[in-house]
């Protein structure tokens, strides 16, 4: 299992009833990928750049992560970590649904229904992870608002802290897109009826 599955997983799991929005999870994703690059070595971090190592690739069990790899820019001066959140975060989750989908872990009960996690043992490993506030995934969720951490995760390295920290500033740029629209629709919204 790879951090951005179990992500994935426990968006479904924990949080049935109240969805986490796509674009949140879009870019936390994104950052969970990320992390798991960083992780196996494929790529590290230059200040807030990511520069792939030459030849390195993951392990070949996930497709997702191995897409994940052949997207990174590999020219200098590189691809900074907001700037892969946002790119590589286009439609992921619709991608890990899919996949989740494909393999059986993920089962519709109607046709249009919303889809629920099978038993499996991703599902089981996930859980246990979720339970033991495992801390990359913890601050994943928590970035999201699925976790109710009083204080936040420990975060392992300084590594992991960058892009931790780039995912809650995406996440609050997303948010202020989302104010500023909301505005505009409500303004736009009175002109029309003349208020």
């Amino acid at each position: 299992m790879t951090t951005p599955r179990d992500l994935m997983i426990i968006a479904l799991d924990v949080a049935p009833e109240r969805p986490v929005g796509r674009g949140d999870l879009a870019l936390a994703l994104a950052g969970a990928e990320l992390l798991d690059l960083l992780a196996d070595r494929t790529a590290t971090l230059a200040d807030d750049r990511i520069v792939p190592e030459p030849g390195h690739r993951p392990p070949a069990a996930d497709p997702l992560l191995e897409a994940a790899a052949s997207a990174l820019v590999r020219e200098a001066p590189y691809e900074s970590v907001a700037d892969w959140l946002w790119r590589r975060g286009q439609d992921l989750p619709s991608a890990y649904l899919a996949a989740l989908e494909a393999e059986g872990q993920l089962v519709r009960q109607r046709r249009r229904g919303r889809p629920t996690l099978a038993d499996s043992p991703d599902r089981r490993r996930a859980a246990d992870r979720w339970t033991a506030a495992e801390p990359v995934l913890a601050s994943l969720a928590e970035a999201v608002g699925i976790g109710t951490a009083e204080e936040p995760p420990a975060v392992p390295d300084d590594t992991t802290a960058t892009v931790l920290a780039a995912v809650n500033d995406a996440l609050m740029e997303l948010e202020a897109v989302r104010q500023r629209r909301a505005i505009e629709d409500a303004a736009f919204d009175n002109i029309w009826r003349g208020n």
